[in-house]
């Protein structure tokens, strides 16, 4: 099926959604609280998807003459540390002024402009009246100009993930998904949010749309422009250290598990202000650090050593 053809393929799959969920809504209803089946028989969490995340801007996906209303969420979370800046006397915080760094003296805000350094010392001044001309006009539309191979577009390019979220025509929307999933293309987007113009892929995550914000051409450094490697006798592999390594990653490989990658800094930095918090004194320990071996071959041996060692340990510790 030719994604060209979306909007016929929509209202088929309308018609059959609608006999589908017709069946079992109201048993399905009644176990999740709301929602939509999808045609595999799983639960469309919409209602959760909207109350676990709130939407943060709502358009119309547009695909040729075809507009799918939906919603956009952030697909990630900061957990960044933030501190207070505090007068440490009084414990009260303070605030950052502009300050002339010739006088020393804070610049009102009515009295700061906006200036760009064309060579050391020389500034072209712009206003804010003149900056809004260059602003791209309004819009509401996330326009797809064309579906691509997920290849053609490398990992270097993506930049902040969303959520493409239904915003009321439902039925549209899932049908949509399924013909991505089928079809195994990303769509090339051009939208405008917050007086901003943006560049992304969108793909299916799921069972919902993801669109991932692109940086532009003049952004990515591509491989073909880094220097090319020096041919030396040091840079040849040896056939007994290029053994050893695709041993290393033979023993390596396994399933990537998101809950093994936690922000430990933070962790430690959180526990620490919450036993200072209860008046407790908590104790500061160093991180020791590895010196790193001279030899490329005694470094691989190591680690395939230790790997199988680990291995072995793990595999008596279940027999047990």
């Amino acid at each position: 099926m030719a994604l060209r053809s979306f909007a016929s393929f929509a209202q088929k799959e309308s018609a059959r959604e609608e006999r589908y969920v017709g069946a079992k809504l109201a048993k399905d209803r009644k176990a999740r609280g709301g929602g939509v089946v999808s045609n595999e028989g799983r639960p469309y969490k919409i209602q959760e998807f909207q109350m676990a995340a709130r939407a943060m801007w709502k358009g119309n996906l547009k695909i040729g003459t075809t507009r799918v209303p939906v919603a956009l969420f952030s697909a990630i979370v900061d957990h960044t540390v933030h501190f207070h800046i505090l007068e440490e006397k009084t414990m009260t915080p303070v605030k950052q002024h502009m300050v002339n760094p010739a006088t020393g003296k804070p610049v009102p805000t009515d009295e700061i402009s906006k200036g760009y350094e064309i060579e050391p010392g020389t500034f072209v001044v712009l206003t804010e009246k003149e900056l809004a001309r260059f602003e791209p006009k309004p819009s509401r539309d996330i326009e797809i100009s064309e579906f691509v191979p997920p290849d053609h577009v490398s990992q270097q390019w993506y930049d902040r993930p969303y959520y493409l979220g239904p915003d009321g025509d439902i039925t549209a929307y899932f049908a949509l998904v399924e013909a991505l999933k089928k079809k195994e293309k990303i769509g090339i987007a051009r939208w405008v949010m917050r007086k901003n113009a943006y560049l992304g892929a969108l793909y299916v995550e799921g069972d919902y749309l993801m669109l991932v914000t692109l940086r532009h051409d003049e952004e990515v450094v591509l491989a073909d422009d880094l220097p090319a490697p020096k041919e030396c006798a040091a840079n040849k592999n040896d056939k007994k250290e290029l053994n050893m390594a695709r041993q290393l990653v033979e023993l390596l490989e396994g399933d990537f598990d998101p809950r093994d990658f936690k922000d430990e800094y933070r962790k430690r930095v959180m526990d620490f202000i919450e036993s200072k918090a209860k008046g407790k004194k908590p104790k500061l320990r160093a991180v020791r650090t590895k010196r790193a071996t001279a030899s490329l071959g005694s470094a691989l041996s190591k680690s395939i050593n230790a790997l199988k060692k680990q291995k072995k340990g793990k595999k008596e510790k279940a027999a047990a």
